[in-house]
């Protein structure tokens, strides 16, 4: 079974999103960006969700999580909680 794990920042705007995903690609450093930006409690530990498989997140999640590649920002990702740049840490099958 196939496990990951993951960060994230949460925001509740697709612009502010894109903006920081373009700061993440100019070398800005994703956890800090967390902690200052993402509305999810987990930012307090720059953005990580840990471990999880498939099924534990929300499905707009998993699909970025499980088919994405690894170790760069993806996003903008909408779901119900607002728009979340999704960075893989780690991946196995």
């Amino acid at each position: 079974m196939a496990r990951a794990s993951a960060r994230h920042i949460l925001v509740e705007s697709e612009d502010f999103c894109k903006e920081l995903i373009e700061k993440i690609n100019g070398g800005a450093d994703f956890g800090e960006l967390a902690k200052q930006h993402s509305k999810c409690p987990s930012g307090a530990r720059g953005g990580d969700l840990g471990e999880f498989g498939p099924g534990q997140m929300v499905p707009e999640f998993d699909t970025v999580v499980f088919n994405e590649s690894v170790g760069e920002p993806h996003g903008p990702v909408k779901t119900d909680f607002g728009f979340h740049i999704v960075e893989i840490t780690n991946r196995t099958e």
